[in-house]
């Protein structure tokens, strides 16, 4: 969470707190590397978050979501994973 929230300039409270709640709805998983905790994407769970957004908030008009859904943060082996 360190060195996310140096990237994103939020206080490193804020951050765990929010991947603990993440992780906790099964967005990502969390695992211990020494002293440190490594989260990863679960991108299966993504894809359903998405996929209910498209269908419940978009009303099944994917022009409305498509912005989102083509930004480079949105797909998988684009960036960081983790």
């Amino acid at each position: 969470a360190g060195s996310l929230a140096e990237q994103v300039e939020v206080s490193p409270s804020n951050v765990s707190f929010h991947l603990k709640e993440l992780e906790r709805a099964g967005l990502v998983s969390a695992r211990r590397d020494a002293r440190s905790i490594v989260y990863s994407a679960e991108y299966d769970a993504l894809s359903g978050l998405i996929r209910f957004l498209m269908e419940d908030c978009c009303s099944g008009r994917p022009e409305i979501c498509a912005p989102a859904l083509a930004a480079p943060c949105c797909r998988p082996g684009e960036g960081s994973r983790q």
